[in-house]
């Protein structure tokens, strides 16, 4: 995973910015914080601007529906046994300590989780992505081809992703299980948004919080009304990442030694 969080930010990106700082997007429907899941200056920046947006509701790329219904106020007050109770040590994410200060900054916000589990993920596979996403899944985009430059551009960023050691015949079922992590977010946050109120923060990877083909996208397809803002964090040695955002911010790098070391 540090890998291929290390390997996300390989092209110069065209970034739409906003003038305004992520801390005044309080009066957005949905708002997307960004990160390189191994770095801990993004997820303190993450607490920090979730404090200041004080969400109505927070939705994790890391947890699923059943583990965010685990979550309650008393929970997140004790460290130690909401990484237990969520099985943290086992998900493959890095180290709970630098996610629970995200939790504690809004602990009486609802908790929402989109994650696909990889068994679910695998399913694609052999059922197709329509019929794992489910119902909707043609309102999210899911049942169309990508245009073959999107295709071919996915395709290429999974490769280096991965340090291209992917087999090639791999491609096109990892950009499908991205696009429906993507939609699944998507969904989540509009889920939220529904039943929680504005304003809604999701927790992500950048990949997906890039507005041209993340989960804000996939919202603005199903929902066009819905006021939407992206932050994306870079690292001043690999530059901004990937896409497009309303904001990006650049913190120093995480010493991962040789990224591609676990490929050969």
């Amino acid at each position: 995973m540090a890998a291929l969080a290390a390997a996300l930010c390989l092209a110069a990106p065209a970034v739409a910015q906003d003038d305004a700082a992520p801390e005044s997007w309080s009066d957005v429907d949905i708002v997307y914080l960004g990160e390189q899941h191994d770095n801990p200056a993004h997820h303190a920046r993450q607490a920090e601007l979730v404090a200041a947006l004080d969400p109505t509701a927070l939705v994790f790329e890391m947890l699923t529906p059943d583990q965010a219904a685990l979550v309650t106020p008393g929970l997140i007050a004790d460290q130690t046994a909401m990484e237990a109770a969520l099985g943290w040590n086992a998900s493959g994410w890095p180290d709970f300590a630098m996610y629970h200060p995200i939790f504690a900054a809004a602990p009486e916000a609802a908790i929402y989780g989109a994650a696909i589990p990889r068994d679910q993920a695998r399913r694609v596979m052999d059922e197709g992505i329509t019929d794992v996403f489910g119902d909707d899944a043609a309102r999210y985009g899911l049942a169309d081809p990508l245009p073959e430059t999107d295709q071919q551009a996915r395709e290429a960023l999974q490769m280096a992703a991965h340090c291209d050691a992917l087999p090639a015949e791999m491609l096109p079922m990892m950009v499908e299980i991205q696009r429906l992590r993507d939609a699944a977010l998507a969904r989540a946050a509009l889920q939220a948004l529904e039943t929680a109120g504005a304003p809604v923060v999701v927790i992500t990877g950048n990949g997906h919080a890039r507005t041209d083909w993340g989960a804000p996208a996939a919202v603005a397809r199903v929902a066009p009304d819905v006021t939407q803002r992206a932050l994306g964090q870079g690292e001043d040695d690999t530059g901004p990442p990937d896409g497009t955002f309303d904001a990006i911010e650049i913190t120093a790098p995480v010493d991962r030694g040789d990224p591609c070391a676990a490929f050969n």
